[in-house]
Parts: structure tokens; sequence; C-alpha cells
């Protein structure tokens, strides 16, 4: 099994640094990550430090800012390694992503050179394993549906007959997978431009913490197409989170699918799983780009 990162870059990012703070750069389907290190030197970074750091022509550039802290008690209890924090770039602290699971399960386990690990978020532990072929699988836990889970302004049918339309979209499935998500089937993702009408469905009044809405077009019994419009206004070239939703969302519909899915990116596939035991499966790539040192007051 390859290993790409070096020791040393690793013992740089879990070392308290005078000067600044050590950071690795990663990357999942191209939604990239910027990591930090907050278990010896606790970092509580505000709303302007992380639009800084992620700027792109200004910052180390990233659609995510992580902070990796010591689990709770209860994540130390249930074997986690370390708890991980996920800041969106205004700010907001959302309970999971797929691609930046992946990526820190990798950092970690290549670190510690295992293939097996597991990650405290806000939307539980998750555990991960490396595969033989490089790939970084993730039970990314349980999906609910329920209004007041996801959670809405008022208590609906989230799987039929939702009431909300913008444009060429109307009734999604509503549900949450550590953070909020609205799937739309349509007949061709091509043909719809999500830009101009996800942020009417973000912003919608039925979503109190706003919503992530995705785009999904299925292509056979086992292949979907989706894009997504994250929180808080990007369109992402991949959503581990907003995958793990659209085919929930098809099984849930009761299409003409399997509990097993290639689900095809802007940046690329990646197989998802309904499990057995009612958690959902991710497999994907998570890949370095660069490391390097923040420098305080930068």
């Amino acid at each position: 099994m390859k290993r790409k990162l070096k020791r040393d870059i690793y013992n740089n990012l879990f070392s308290k640094q005078a000067d600044g703070r050590y950071f690795i750069k990663m990357h999942g389907l191209e939604n990239h990550f910027v990591i930090f290190d907050g278990r010896k030197s606790p970092y509580f970074p505000d709303e302007g430090e992380i639009k800084r750091v992620c700027d792109n022509n200004l910052g180390i550039g990233a659609d995510q800012f992580i902070i990796l802290n010591q689990p709770t008690d209860l994540g130390l209890t249930l074997g986690a390694t370390i708890f991980m924090r996920l800041l969106n770039i205004d700010g907001l602290e959302v309970g999971a992503c797929g691609n930046a699971t992946r990526c820190v399960a990798k950092l970690l386990m290549d670190y510690l050179n295992t293939t097996g690990i597991k990650i405290e978020t806000l939307a539980g532990v998750l555990s991960c394993d490396y595969l033989d072929d490089g790939r970084i699988q993730c039970n990314m836990g349980t999906i609910k549906h329920e209004a007041e889970h996801i959670p809405l302004s008022k208590n609906i049918d989230t799987l039929n007959n939702v009431n909300l339309t913008a444009g060429p979209l109307s009734n999604p499935v509503l549900s949450n997978i550590g953070n909020p998500h609205a799937t739309f089937f349509v007949n061709e993702i091509e043909s719809v431009n999500i830009e101009k009408w996800a942020p009417l469905i973000q912003k919608n009044a039925l979503f109190p913490e706003q919503v992530n809405v995705g785009i999904a077009e299925i292509i056979d019994h086992h292949t979907l197409k989706l894009e997504v419009f994250e929180r808080p206004g990007i369109l992402t070239k991949a959503c581990g989170s907003g995958a793990c939703a659209a085919v929930y969302a098809a099984n849930k519909r009761q299409y003409k699918v399997a509990s097993k899915m290639k689900v095809i990116l802007p940046a690329g596939p990646l197989t998802i799983e309904l499990m057995s035991d009612n958690s959902i499966s991710m497999i994907g790539p998570a890949e370095y780009i660069f490391s390097g040192l923040l420098l305080d007051n930068a």
C-alpha cells in the first residue's frame, strides 16, 4: 500500500510552533480542505480568520477549515482517535463532510501506519478504512429524514410530495447526514442552471439553517449523476454527504435503483452503499496537496 505523505510533514502538523501553526492542505475530488491540529494549542479562529485562510487569492485557499481536537469522553469510549471540527468559509460549524472525512482519515492512517481508524464528529463517530486500491471507505452513520432533525420550520412529509419549487426544481427529498440536504431529481442535469435556482431553495423559510441543494439524474440501476450547491452558497465539484443523501433519496422514492450506486460528480465518482444496518458507506479518493506554516498575524 502506498503511503504518499512523509512522516516529517505529519510531525510538523502535530507539533506546536511558536511562530504560527502548521497546516496540511488536502482534497477529495477537488473539494479542498486546510487542516490544523488544535490539541496541544487550542485553536478558535473567528469568521474573519477563517475567510482569510480559505480565500484562494489572499490565503491558503480551501472550501472548508478543519481543526483536529482531542475526542470527547464519549468519543474515546467509542474508540475515536480524534475529534474533527468542520467549519465552512463563513464560520458556520457543520456536523459532517464526506470528502473531509476521507482526507482526515487518510492523513491519520498514514501517520499512524494503520488501515483503520475512527473519527469523532458532531454527527457521531465514523469508522474509516484504507482499501487495497488506495481509496478510503467511511461509514457515514445513518441518515435522518424527520423534520426536526433536518431541521425544518414546520412538520411535513420529507420524502414525498414536498411542496417546494424553484424553476425546474420541485418535490425534493429532504434529509440530514450531519448537515441538511434537499435532493431534487431531474431528467437531465445539464439542462438545469443550479447556480440560478439553488439559492432560492437554500434560503427558503422552510430551512432555518439553510440547506445544501442537490440535483440528481438517474442514469441506470447502479449509477446516478449529481451536482450540489452547498451552504454558504458554493457550487462544489464534489460533495460526499450530498452523494449519500442522493442514493438514500433515490431508494426512499423507490426508483429502480440499487442500494449500492456509483455517484458521478463533476470531479469524479464516489461509491455509495446503503448498508443492512441502515448506515451508509462512502468510498472515494483523498489526496495530499501541500503543507506549510501559517504565521501568527500574517
